[in-house]
Protein backbone atom coordinates (compact mmCIF):
# COMPACT_ATOMS: atom_id res chain seq x y z
CA UNK A 1 0.00 0.00 0.00
CA UNK A 2 1.03 3.25 -1.05
CA UNK A 3 0.42 6.65 1.11
CA UNK A 4 0.62 9.88 -0.06
CA UNK A 5 1.60 13.01 2.66
CA UNK A 6 0.60 16.45 1.81
CA UNK A 7 0.10 19.22 3.82
CA UNK A 8 -0.92 23.36 3.72
CA UNK A 9 -2.30 23.91 0.51
CA UNK A 10 -3.44 27.22 1.85
CA UNK A 11 -5.76 28.00 -1.13
CA UNK A 12 -6.66 31.10 -1.58
CA UNK A 13 -3.45 32.41 -0.62
CA UNK A 14 -2.34 35.66 -1.69
CA UNK A 15 2.14 36.96 -1.20
CA UNK A 16 1.78 40.22 -0.95
CA UNK A 17 -1.64 41.12 -2.37
CA UNK A 18 -0.29 38.71 -5.90
CA UNK A 19 -2.33 35.90 -6.42
CA UNK A 20 -0.87 31.87 -6.03
CA UNK A 21 -4.07 30.41 -7.52
CA UNK A 22 -1.78 29.21 -10.72
CA UNK A 23 1.17 27.80 -8.60
CA UNK A 24 -1.66 25.29 -6.44
CA UNK A 25 -3.28 24.53 -9.91
CA UNK A 26 -0.16 23.58 -11.59
CA UNK A 27 0.69 21.44 -8.52
CA UNK A 28 -2.58 19.80 -8.23
CA UNK A 29 -2.06 18.54 -11.59
CA UNK A 30 1.05 17.74 -11.16
CA UNK A 31 -0.16 15.50 -7.93
CA UNK A 32 -3.00 14.12 -9.70
CA UNK A 33 -0.84 12.60 -12.31
CA UNK A 34 1.55 11.26 -9.69
CA UNK A 35 -1.33 9.62 -7.97
CA UNK A 36 -2.20 8.25 -11.29
CA UNK A 37 1.68 6.81 -12.14
CA UNK A 38 2.31 5.41 -8.67
CA UNK A 39 -0.38 4.03 -8.14
CA UNK A 40 -1.40 5.28 -4.43
CA UNK A 41 -3.97 3.68 -2.42
CA UNK A 42 -4.48 6.90 -0.04
CA UNK A 43 -3.92 10.72 0.07
CA UNK A 44 -3.37 11.83 3.14
CA UNK A 45 -3.90 16.17 3.52
CA UNK A 46 -2.83 17.14 7.04
CA UNK A 47 -4.59 20.47 7.58
CA UNK A 48 -4.49 24.22 6.35
CA UNK A 49 -6.75 23.09 3.08
CA UNK A 50 -7.78 26.70 2.58
CA UNK A 51 -5.61 30.12 3.74
CA UNK A 52 -8.93 31.88 5.21
CA UNK A 53 -11.45 30.56 7.61
CA UNK A 54 -14.47 31.87 5.11
CA UNK A 55 -12.70 31.47 1.98
CA UNK A 56 -13.22 33.20 -1.69
CA UNK A 57 -15.62 31.79 -4.49
CA UNK A 58 -12.49 31.14 -6.27
CA UNK A 59 -11.01 29.63 -3.75
CA UNK A 60 -13.93 27.27 -3.18
CA UNK A 61 -14.29 26.61 -6.75
CA UNK A 62 -10.30 25.75 -7.10
CA UNK A 63 -10.93 22.94 -4.04
CA UNK A 64 -14.02 21.16 -5.75
CA UNK A 65 -12.49 21.23 -8.59
CA UNK A 66 -9.40 19.33 -7.76
CA UNK A 67 -11.57 16.91 -5.51
CA UNK A 68 -13.82 16.30 -8.39
CA UNK A 69 -10.80 14.74 -10.11
CA UNK A 70 -9.46 13.37 -7.25
CA UNK A 71 -12.76 11.74 -7.03
CA UNK A 72 -12.27 9.43 -10.45
CA UNK A 73 -9.22 7.65 -9.21
CA UNK A 74 -9.02 4.95 -7.06
CA UNK A 75 -7.41 6.87 -4.36
CA UNK A 76 -9.02 7.18 -0.26
CA UNK A 77 -8.89 10.77 0.53
CA UNK A 78 -8.25 11.84 4.11
CA UNK A 79 -8.53 15.32 4.57
CA UNK A 80 -8.07 17.28 8.18
CA UNK A 81 -7.89 20.98 9.21
CA UNK A 82 -6.21 23.04 10.44
CA UNK A 83 -5.67 26.40 12.12
CA UNK A 84 -6.07 28.31 8.83
CA UNK A 85 -9.45 26.25 8.27
CA UNK A 86 -12.83 26.46 9.42
CA UNK A 87 -14.42 23.16 11.12
CA UNK A 88 -18.02 24.20 9.54
CA UNK A 89 -16.34 24.92 6.49
CA UNK A 90 -14.40 21.96 5.96
CA UNK A 91 -17.23 19.34 7.49
CA UNK A 92 -20.20 21.13 5.71
CA UNK A 93 -19.86 18.80 2.33
CA UNK A 94 -18.55 15.70 4.65
CA UNK A 95 -21.21 13.27 4.06
CA UNK A 96 -21.69 13.99 0.46
CA UNK A 97 -17.99 13.24 0.55
CA UNK A 98 -18.16 10.80 2.48
CA UNK A 99 -19.94 8.83 -0.62
CA UNK A 100 -16.63 9.17 -2.78
CA UNK A 101 -14.81 7.54 -0.33
CA UNK A 102 -13.40 11.35 0.70
CA UNK A 103 -13.34 11.44 4.49
CA UNK A 104 -12.79 14.92 6.54
CA UNK A 105 -12.44 15.77 9.95
CA UNK A 106 -12.87 19.36 10.13
CA UNK A 107 -12.46 19.86 14.00
CA UNK A 108 -11.88 17.19 16.64
CA UNK A 109 -14.91 15.13 17.20
CA UNK A 110 -16.25 14.42 21.19
CA UNK A 111 -15.63 10.51 20.44
CA UNK A 112 -11.83 9.87 19.01
CA UNK A 113 -13.40 6.80 17.60
CA UNK A 114 -14.46 8.84 14.60
CA UNK A 115 -11.23 9.99 13.82
CA UNK A 116 -9.57 6.71 13.31
CA UNK A 117 -10.16 5.55 9.67
CA UNK A 118 -9.04 2.19 8.36
CA UNK A 119 -8.00 1.24 5.46
CA UNK A 120 -7.37 -2.37 3.99
CA UNK A 121 -5.55 -3.55 0.57
CA UNK A 122 -4.69 -7.30 -0.03
CA UNK A 123 -2.44 -8.27 2.69
CA UNK A 124 -1.96 -4.67 4.74
CA UNK A 125 -4.38 -2.74 6.87
CA UNK A 126 -3.63 0.34 8.05
CA UNK A 127 -5.62 2.68 10.28
CA UNK A 128 -5.07 6.30 10.32
CA UNK A 129 -6.21 8.58 13.22
CA UNK A 130 -6.90 11.91 11.54
CA UNK A 131 -6.34 14.36 14.39
CA UNK A 132 -7.23 18.06 12.28
CA UNK A 133 -5.72 21.10 14.52
CA UNK A 134 -6.63 21.29 18.34
CA UNK A 135 -8.24 24.03 19.53
CA UNK A 136 -7.73 25.28 23.48
CA UNK A 137 -11.58 23.69 23.98
CA UNK A 138 -10.38 20.79 22.68
CA UNK A 139 -7.94 20.33 25.36
CA UNK A 140 -8.10 21.33 28.75
CA UNK A 141 -10.50 23.64 30.17
CA UNK A 142 -9.61 27.57 31.04
CA UNK A 143 -10.03 28.97 34.71
CA UNK A 144 -10.49 33.00 35.07
CA UNK A 145 -7.48 34.42 36.57
CA UNK A 146 -4.86 31.83 35.48
CA UNK A 147 -1.59 33.56 34.57
CA UNK A 148 0.16 33.40 30.88
CA UNK A 149 2.46 30.33 32.41
CA UNK A 150 -0.18 28.39 33.65
CA UNK A 151 -2.16 28.23 30.39
CA UNK A 152 1.25 27.18 28.39
CA UNK A 153 1.49 24.69 30.77
CA UNK A 154 -2.06 23.45 30.69
CA UNK A 155 -1.99 23.55 26.73
CA UNK A 156 1.47 21.18 26.55
CA UNK A 157 -0.16 18.80 29.36
CA UNK A 158 -3.39 18.77 27.34
CA UNK A 159 -1.33 17.52 24.14
CA UNK A 160 0.39 15.17 25.96
CA UNK A 161 -2.86 13.81 27.13
CA UNK A 162 -4.59 14.05 23.55
CA UNK A 163 -2.41 12.21 21.87
CA UNK A 164 -1.91 9.56 24.90
CA UNK A 165 -5.53 9.02 24.39
CA UNK A 166 -4.80 8.48 20.41
CA UNK A 167 -2.12 5.92 21.36
CA UNK A 168 -4.33 4.22 23.86
CA UNK A 169 -7.01 3.82 21.64
CA UNK A 170 -5.16 2.29 18.54
CA UNK A 171 -3.53 -0.31 21.41
CA UNK A 172 -7.05 -1.15 22.36
CA UNK A 173 -8.70 -1.52 18.88
CA UNK A 174 -6.31 -1.66 15.99
CA UNK A 175 -2.82 -2.86 16.92
CA UNK A 176 -2.40 -5.53 14.23
CA UNK A 177 -2.79 -2.76 12.23
CA UNK A 178 -0.46 0.13 10.62
CA UNK A 179 -0.72 3.56 12.64
CA UNK A 180 -0.75 6.32 10.74
CA UNK A 181 -0.96 9.28 13.00
CA UNK A 182 -2.02 12.67 11.30
CA UNK A 183 -1.36 16.57 13.29
CA UNK A 184 -1.57 19.86 12.75
CA UNK A 185 0.72 21.55 15.64
CA UNK A 186 4.02 22.85 16.27
CA UNK A 187 6.70 20.16 17.40
CA UNK A 188 9.35 21.83 19.29
CA UNK A 189 12.62 21.73 17.52
CA UNK A 190 10.97 22.23 13.80
CA UNK A 191 12.03 25.28 11.83
CA UNK A 192 9.40 27.69 10.80
CA UNK A 193 9.29 30.31 8.33
CA UNK A 194 7.84 33.60 8.16
CA UNK A 195 4.56 32.27 6.41
CA UNK A 196 2.87 30.17 9.31
CA UNK A 197 0.45 32.01 11.79
CA UNK A 198 1.20 31.19 14.98
CA UNK A 199 -0.91 28.64 16.88
CA UNK A 200 -1.11 27.59 20.55
CA UNK A 201 0.01 31.01 21.75
CA UNK A 202 2.62 31.79 19.42
CA UNK A 203 4.34 28.12 19.23
CA UNK A 204 4.99 28.63 22.83
CA UNK A 205 3.05 25.74 23.63
CA UNK A 206 4.78 23.62 21.00
CA UNK A 207 5.24 19.80 22.18
CA UNK A 208 8.45 17.30 22.29
CA UNK A 209 8.70 14.74 19.76
CA UNK A 210 8.58 12.46 22.11
CA UNK A 211 5.06 12.92 23.07
CA UNK A 212 3.96 10.20 20.79
CA UNK A 213 6.10 7.84 22.65
CA UNK A 214 7.19 5.58 19.59
CA UNK A 215 3.46 4.41 18.87
CA UNK A 216 2.48 5.50 15.52
CA UNK A 217 4.39 3.94 12.79
CA UNK A 218 3.98 7.64 10.92
CA UNK A 219 3.56 11.15 12.16
CA UNK A 220 1.87 12.89 8.76
CA UNK A 221 2.42 16.46 10.67
CA UNK A 222 1.15 19.57 9.09
CA UNK A 223 1.76 23.57 9.86
CA UNK A 224 5.28 24.03 9.25
CA UNK A 225 5.91 25.00 5.75
CA UNK A 226 9.98 23.86 5.45
CA UNK A 227 9.75 20.51 4.35
CA UNK A 228 11.63 18.37 7.44
CA UNK A 229 12.28 15.21 9.70
CA UNK A 230 11.58 15.94 13.32
CA UNK A 231 12.67 12.58 14.49
CA UNK A 232 14.25 9.87 12.13
CA UNK A 233 13.75 7.48 14.97
CA UNK A 234 10.24 8.32 15.48
CA UNK A 235 9.52 8.12 11.75
CA UNK A 236 7.56 12.03 12.68
CA UNK A 237 7.86 13.78 9.25
CA UNK A 238 6.67 17.88 8.29
CA UNK A 239 6.30 17.37 4.06
CA UNK A 240 5.69 21.19 4.79
CA UNK A 241 3.72 23.51 2.01
CA UNK A 242 3.59 22.11 -1.85
CA UNK A 243 4.47 26.15 -3.43
CA UNK A 244 6.73 29.11 -1.61
CA UNK A 245 3.93 30.88 0.70
CA UNK A 246 6.73 33.22 1.33
CA UNK A 247 10.08 34.85 0.46
CA UNK A 248 11.65 33.14 3.44
CA UNK A 249 10.63 30.01 1.81
CA UNK A 250 12.59 30.88 -1.71
CA UNK A 251 15.30 28.19 -0.90
CA UNK A 252 13.07 25.56 -0.08
CA UNK A 253 12.98 22.54 -1.68
CA UNK A 254 9.13 21.62 -2.22
CA UNK A 255 8.01 17.80 -1.73
CA UNK A 256 5.46 15.53 -0.94
CA UNK A 257 6.19 12.23 1.13
CA UNK A 258 5.58 8.63 0.32
CA UNK A 259 4.76 6.15 2.86
CA UNK A 260 4.74 2.39 1.53
CA UNK A 261 2.94 0.16 4.25
CA UNK A 262 3.79 -3.79 3.68
CA UNK A 263 2.55 -6.72 5.68
CA UNK A 264 0.71 -3.98 8.22
CA UNK A 265 4.48 -2.35 8.77
CA UNK A 266 5.78 0.93 7.37
CA UNK A 267 8.95 -0.47 5.30
CA UNK A 268 10.26 2.94 3.25
CA UNK A 269 9.47 6.98 3.07
CA UNK A 270 10.12 8.61 0.13
CA UNK A 271 10.88 12.30 -0.16
CA UNK A 272 9.70 12.76 -3.83
CA UNK A 273 10.51 16.49 -4.95
CA UNK A 274 7.85 18.56 -6.23
CA UNK A 275 8.35 20.66 -9.54
CA UNK A 276 9.41 24.43 -9.28
CA UNK A 277 6.87 26.14 -11.26
CA UNK A 278 7.83 30.11 -9.40
CA UNK A 279 11.05 31.37 -8.67
CA UNK A 280 10.86 33.74 -5.78
CA UNK A 281 14.04 35.74 -5.76
CA UNK A 282 15.61 38.70 -3.32
CA UNK A 283 17.62 41.53 -4.76
CA UNK A 284 19.48 43.26 -2.24
CA UNK A 285 22.21 46.22 -2.52
CA UNK A 286 22.50 49.63 -3.68
CA UNK A 287 20.37 51.33 -6.30
CA UNK A 288 22.98 50.07 -8.95
CA UNK A 289 23.63 47.19 -8.02
CA UNK A 290 20.22 46.13 -8.03
CA UNK A 291 19.32 47.56 -11.24
CA UNK A 292 22.19 45.83 -12.83
CA UNK A 293 20.99 42.67 -10.72
CA UNK A 294 17.18 43.01 -12.34
CA UNK A 295 18.42 44.20 -16.20
CA UNK A 296 20.47 40.62 -15.81
CA UNK A 297 18.05 38.25 -14.58
CA UNK A 298 16.93 35.42 -17.11
CA UNK A 299 15.90 32.65 -15.02
CA UNK A 300 12.64 31.32 -16.95
CA UNK A 301 10.03 29.55 -15.57
CA UNK A 302 6.45 28.39 -16.08
CA UNK A 303 5.01 31.47 -13.70
CA UNK A 304 6.38 34.65 -13.87
CA UNK A 305 9.28 35.23 -10.98
CA UNK A 306 8.50 37.32 -7.68
CA UNK A 307 10.44 40.01 -6.81
CA UNK A 308 11.55 41.20 -3.38
CA UNK A 309 14.28 44.21 -3.56
CA UNK A 310 16.24 45.56 -0.72
CA UNK A 311 18.57 48.50 -1.69
CA UNK A 312 20.59 49.65 0.59
CA UNK A 313 22.41 53.38 0.65
CA UNK A 314 24.85 55.24 2.83
CA UNK A 315 23.48 58.88 2.82
CA UNK A 316 19.99 59.64 2.73
CA UNK A 317 18.39 62.19 0.08
CA UNK A 318 15.36 63.24 -1.75
CA UNK A 319 16.91 62.18 -4.92
CA UNK A 320 17.63 58.97 -3.64
CA UNK A 321 14.18 58.10 -2.85
CA UNK A 322 12.88 59.42 -5.82
CA UNK A 323 15.12 57.36 -7.90
CA UNK A 324 14.12 54.28 -5.86
CA UNK A 325 10.30 55.06 -6.78
CA UNK A 326 10.38 56.00 -10.48
CA UNK A 327 12.69 52.25 -10.73
CA UNK A 328 10.31 50.44 -9.00
CA UNK A 329 7.28 51.67 -11.07
CA UNK A 330 9.23 51.50 -14.24
CA UNK A 331 11.31 48.47 -13.37
CA UNK A 332 10.62 45.92 -16.95
CA UNK A 333 11.59 42.49 -17.24
CA UNK A 334 9.55 39.69 -18.94
CA UNK A 335 11.22 37.21 -16.66
CA UNK A 336 10.13 39.00 -13.08
CA UNK A 337 7.61 41.06 -11.34
CA UNK A 338 8.78 42.91 -8.22
CA UNK A 339 6.05 42.41 -5.16
CA UNK A 340 8.48 44.43 -2.25
CA UNK A 341 10.72 46.60 -2.17
CA UNK A 342 12.41 48.44 0.70
CA UNK A 343 14.57 51.23 0.98
CA UNK A 344 17.19 51.48 3.98
CA UNK A 345 19.68 54.23 4.61
CA UNK A 346 22.74 54.02 7.34
CA UNK A 347 22.70 57.86 7.81
CA UNK A 348 18.99 59.19 8.00
CA UNK A 349 18.54 63.10 8.14
CA UNK A 350 16.86 63.96 10.91
CA UNK A 351 12.68 63.99 10.36
CA UNK A 352 13.32 63.19 6.90
CA UNK A 353 11.97 59.59 7.68
CA UNK A 354 8.87 60.95 8.85
CA UNK A 355 8.20 62.89 5.78
CA UNK A 356 8.97 60.22 3.34
CA UNK A 357 8.55 56.56 4.29
CA UNK A 358 8.87 54.30 1.84
CA UNK A 359 8.53 50.82 1.00
CA UNK A 360 6.75 49.41 3.85
CA UNK A 361 2.59 47.92 2.80
CA UNK A 362 0.17 46.97 5.46
CA UNK A 363 0.22 43.27 3.90
CA UNK A 364 4.05 43.00 4.54
CA UNK A 365 3.09 43.05 7.91
CA UNK A 366 1.50 40.88 10.95
CA UNK A 367 -1.24 41.80 13.17
CA UNK A 368 1.62 41.16 16.00
CA UNK A 369 4.10 43.18 14.12
CA UNK A 370 2.20 46.28 13.76
CA UNK A 371 1.11 45.79 17.67
CA UNK A 372 4.75 45.19 18.84
CA UNK A 373 5.74 48.20 16.99
CA UNK A 374 2.44 50.08 18.45
CA UNK A 375 4.10 49.29 21.56
CA UNK A 376 7.66 50.28 20.89
CA UNK A 377 6.65 53.53 19.40
CA UNK A 378 4.56 54.57 22.73
CA UNK A 379 7.22 53.21 24.95
CA UNK A 380 7.36 53.44 28.82
CA UNK A 381 4.54 50.90 28.87
CA UNK A 382 4.97 48.49 31.42
CA UNK A 383 4.18 45.00 31.48
CA UNK A 384 4.99 44.80 27.62
CA UNK A 385 5.28 41.19 27.46
CA UNK A 386 1.66 40.32 29.26
CA UNK A 387 -0.10 42.73 26.51
CA UNK A 388 2.02 40.74 23.71
CA UNK A 389 0.54 37.22 24.89
CA UNK A 390 -2.86 38.99 25.66
CA UNK A 391 -3.13 40.32 22.07
CA UNK A 392 -1.96 36.59 21.06
CA UNK A 393 -5.00 34.95 22.67
CA UNK A 394 -7.18 37.82 21.21
CA UNK A 395 -5.61 36.71 17.31
CA UNK A 396 -5.43 33.22 18.22
CA UNK A 397 -9.52 33.69 19.33
CA UNK A 398 -10.22 35.33 16.26
CA UNK A 399 -8.63 33.11 13.91
CA UNK A 400 -6.29 35.78 12.58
Amino acid sequence: MKILHTSDWHIGKQLLKYDLSEDLSLFFDWLINYIKSQNIDVLLVSGDIFDQANPSQAAYKQYYDLLKKLINLDCKIILTGGNHDSAAVLNAPAQLLKTFDISVIGGATNNLSEMFIPVKKGNSQVVVAAIPFLKDRDIRKSVAGETYATKIEQIKSGLRTYFANVNTHYNKNYANRAFILMGHLYVQGSEISESERDIQIGNQAGVEATMFNRVPHYVALGHIHKPQVVSAEQNIHYCGSPIPLSFSEKEDCKQINVITVEDNTVTNVEIVPIPKFRNLITFEGNLEKVKEQIANYSENTKLTSLAEIIVNEEDESLYLRQEFEEFINAATNPNLQIVKSRLNFNNKIRGASDAFKTGTDVADVTPMQMFEKKLELHGGIENTEELKNAFREILEALNL
